[in-house]
C-alpha cells in the first residue's frame, strides 16, 4: 500500500468519532431535534463503508497484511514504548465491512422507528461512538489500545441499552449488561498484563511472534488465552456471563440489531479470532473455548423454545449462534467462524429489524398477541422469513453456507462437538419458526389494526433479505475462506448446487426440515397442542421457562450473599473511611487553610505593607542566625 491509503485506513474510524464530537460539541447545544441529527450520523458511516470497501478490495487484490505506524501514546526510558498503530489485514478489512454497512443500515432504518422520539442526538451521538470504538478495537495492533476501544464498546452499549432510562427495566438492563461484562473484562485485563508480563510488549503481532518462538512458557500461555476468551464470554454472551444479552432487549429494537449483528457480541468472537495464533499453543484453552460454545448453542437454544416475547426470542438465537462460532473458533475454524459472523451479522439484523416493524404497527412484542399479520404486513413478512430461513440453515440461503462449514468441522474433529451442533440446529429451526408462524400465521387480533412500516423502514431490511440470500456466495469457490488463510478445500460445500452431492447436506437439511415442519403442526395447522405438549414435559418447560434459574442465583442468592457478606461490608467500610475519607480531609485541609488566607488577604495595603515587614524582618533574622 501506498502513504494515500494508509492515510484513508486512519479516517475510517475518524469519521464516526468527528460525527460523534459534532452532534455532542455542536448540535446538541443548538437543541436541534430534526432528523438533521441521525443525517450527520449516516453520512460519517456511509463514508466509512465507502472506504472500508474500497480496503477490502484492496486487500483482496494484493493479500498483503500491513502494519500501519501511527504515534507513541506512552513512552517511559527504558521501561516502555506504547504504539498507537493500525494492523490491517483480511481480518481486519471483513469486519470493517461487516461493522459500517450494519450500522448504517441501523441508522437509515433508525430514522423512521426512532421518529419523534425525544433525546435524538444522544441516540446517534452514541451509535457514531459504538461504530467509532468497534472500527478501533478490529484495527489496533496494541492489546492495551485494543482494551481501551473494548470499554468504550463496553460504555457505548450502556447508554443505549438503557436509552429509555425513566423506564425502570431498562436502567436495570444497562446496569446488568455493564457488570456482567466486566466480570469478562477483568479475565481480559489480568491476560494482557500477563503477557507484558512475560514479553515486555502490548503489540499483537510480537506476542504472536514470541508465543510462536517458545519465549513465552506453555502455562502462561494457557492462563493468558483462559482470560482473553473469559473478556469474550462476557462480550459474546458464553455461558454463564450471557444473562445481560437477553435484558437489553429493553434498549431501543435499532440498538438491538446493532448490538446483535455486527458490535459488542461481535467483538467477543473478532478477539479470540485475532489471539487465535496465541490459542494455538494451548489445547487445553482450545477445548475451553469449544465446549463453552457447544453447551451454549444447546442451552440458548431450548430456552428461545419457550419465550414468547419476540426480541428474546431472537437475543437468544444470537447467543446460540454465537455458540456456534465458538465451536468453530475451538476446533481451529477461524476462517469458518468468521464466515458465520458474516453470514449471521445480515439475517440477523434483519429479523431484529422485522420484531421492530411489528412492534411499529402493533405496538407489542408479545407473540401471544400477535398473529395474521402476513397480509397487512407483507414486506416485513416476506423479509422476515427470509431471514428466519437463513438463520435455521435452509439452502440456498447464506446461513446455510456458514453452517455447514462448522457441522463439517465438528464432523471431522470432534463426533460429541458434531451431536450437540446438531441438535442445536434442529432447535434452531424449531424456535425460529414457531415465531414466524405465532406472529404472521392464523388470524389477526381484533385489538390491532397492522399496516406495513414505512419505506425508510423497508429499504434497510430489503437490502438485508438480499445479502441473507447471497452472503453464502462470497465462498462459492472457497475464496472467503482462503482470504482469512484457511487452504483446506471442501469442494462439496462450494457452488451453489455442488452442495446437495453430500449427504452431510442432505443430513443437516433434514434435520432442518423437520425443525421446521414441527413449528408449522404444533403452531400453525395446530395438530399438536402445544399446552400438551408443555404439561406432558411440564418438568422440562418449567426449567427452560424459568431460564434454569441462573438470573435467580445472580440477583437474589449470589448478589445478595455478597453484598450482606462481611467481606463486603470490610471494604465497604474501607471505601468510606479510609478512600473517602481521604479525600475529604484534603478537601477539609484545603478550605480550613483557604479561610486562614482570606483573613490575611482582605484587600486593606497597610495589612499587606505590614507583612511585607514582618516578611522581610524573618529573612533577615534567618540570615543573622545562620551566619
Amino acid at each position: 500500500m501506498n502513504s494515500m491509503p494508509e492515510m484513508l485506513t486512519w479516517i475510517i474510524p475518524a469519521l464516526p468519532l468527528a460525527a460523534f464530537l459534532m452532534l455532542l460539541l455542536l448540535m446538541r447545544p443548538l437543541k436541534i431535534k430534526s432528523n438533521l441529527n441521525g443525517y450527520v450520523s449516516i453520512a460519517a458511516t456511509a463514508m466509512s463503508f465507502f472506504f472500508s470497501t474500497w480496503l477490502l478490495v484492496n486487500i483482496v487484490q494484493t493479500a498483503e497484511t500491513k502494519f500501519i505506524p501511527g504515534f507513541s501514546w506512552l513512552s517511559l526510558e527504558g521501561a516502555i514504548d506504547i504504539q498507537v498503530g493500525l494492523i490491517v489485514d483480511s481480518l481486519t478489512a471483513i469486519m470493517l465491512v461487516v461493522v459500517t454497512l450494519i450500522s448504517l443500515l441501523v441508522q437509515i432504518y433508525s430514522l423512521g422507528y426512532m421518529h419523534g422520539s425525544k433525546s435524538l442526538n444522544r441516540y446517534f451521538a452514541f451509535i457514531s461512538l459504538f461504530t467509532m470504538a468497534m472500527l478501533g478495537l478490529v484495527m489496533a495492533d496494541n492489546l492495551l489500545i485494543m482494551f481501551m476501544f473494548w470499554e468504550i464498546v463496553g460504555l457505548c452499549s450502556y447508554q443505549l441499552i438503557g436509552f429509555w432510562f425513566h423506564r425502570p427495566p431498562a436502567a436495570r438492563a444497562a446496569r446488568k449488561a455493564f457488570f456482567i461484562t466486566r466480570i469478562g473484562d477483568f479475565g481480559f485485563l489480568a491476560a494482557i498484563l500477563l503477557i507484558f508480563n512475560a514479553t515486555g510488549t502490548f503489540n499483537i503481532s510480537e506476542v504472536h511472534s514470541l508465543a510462536a518462538s517458545g519465549v513465552i512458557a506453555g502455562t502462561t500461555i494457557t492462563w493468558a488465552c483462559l482470560g482473553i476468551f473469559m473478556g469474550a464470554m462476557g462480550k459474546s454472551a458464553q455461558f454463564p456471563l450471557h444473562t445481560w444479552l437477553p435484558d437489553a432487549m429493553e434498549g431501543p429494537t435499532p440498538v438491538s440489531a446493532l448490538i446483535h449483528a455486527a458490535t459488542m457480541v461481535a467483538a467477543g468472537v473478532f478477539l479470540v479470532g485475532r489471539m487465535y495464533p496465541l490459542f494455538e499453543h494451548s489445547e487445553a484453552a482450545l477445548t475451553t473455548v469449544a465446549v463453552i460454545g457447544a453447551i451454549t448453542a444447546l442451552f440458548a437454544g431450548t430456552i428461545a423454545l419457550a419465550m414468547n416475547d419476540i426480541k428474546k426470542v431472537l437475543a437468544y438465537s444470537t447467543i446460540s449462534q454465537l455458540g456456534f462460532m465458538m465451536i468453530a473458533l475451538g476446533l481451529g475454524s477461524v476462517a469458518i467462524a468468521i464466515f458465520h459472523l458474516f453470514t449471521h451479522a445480515f439475517f440477523k439484523a434483519l429479523l431484529f429489524m422485522g420484531a421492530g416493524s411489528v412492534n411499529h404497527s402493533t405496538g407489542t412484542f408479545d407473540m401471544r398477541k400477535m398473529g395474521g399479520l402476513a397480509r397487512p404486513m407483507p414486506w416485513t413478512c416476506a423479509t422476515f422469513v427470509i431471514g428466519s430461513l437463513s438463520l435455521a440453515g435452509i439452502w440456498p440461503m447464506a446461513g446455510f453456507f456458514s453452517k455447514e462449514e462448522i457441522l463439517l468441522s465438528a464432523f471431522n474433529n470432534h463426533p460429541l462437538l458434531f451431536v450437540l451442533a446438531i441438535i442445536a440446529a434442529f432447535l434452531t429451526a424449531l424456535y425460529i419458526f414457531r415465531a414466524v408462524f405465532m406472529t404472521f400465521g392464523g388470524q389477526v387480533q381484533s385489538r390491532f389494526k397492522p399496516h406495513e412500516s414505512g419505506k425508510v423502514m423497508v429499504i434497510p431490511m430489503s437490502l438485508l433479505a438480499i445479502l441473507a440470500i447471497s452472503a453464502g456466495y462470497f465462498n462459492a469457490t472457497g475464496g472467503f475462506l482462503k482470504l482469512l488463510g484457511d487452504d483446506h478445500t471442501h469442494s462439496w460445500i462450494y457452488g451453489i448446487f455442488g452442495v446437495l452431492g453430500h449427504p452431510l447436506a442432505w443430513a443437516s437439511l433434514l434435520i432442518a426440515g423437520s425443525g421446521i415442519f414441527l413449528a408449522y403442526a404444533i403452531y400453525q395447522r395446530r395438530w399438536i397442542s402445544s399446552r400438551k405438549i408443555a404439561r406432558r414435559f411440564g418438568f422440562f418447560y418449567t426449567i427452560v421457562f424459568h431460564k434454569y434459574w441462573i438470573d435467580e442465583l445472580y440477583e437474589k442468592y449470589l448478589g445478595n450473599k455478597l453484598l450482606n457478606s462481611g467481606l463486603f461490608n470490610l471494604f465497604n467500610k474501607f471505601d468510606s473511611k479510609v478512600v473517602d475519607g481521604t479525600v475529604d480531609d484534603v478537601a477539609r485541609l484545603n478550605l480550613n487553610s483557604s479561610k486562614i488566607l482570606r483573613l490575611v488577604q482582605n484587600g486593606n495595603l497597610q495589612t499587606y505593607a505590614m507583612a511585607f515587614m514582618i516578611g522581610v524582618a524573618a529573612l533577615a533574622l534567618m540570615v543573622i542566625l545562620v551566619n
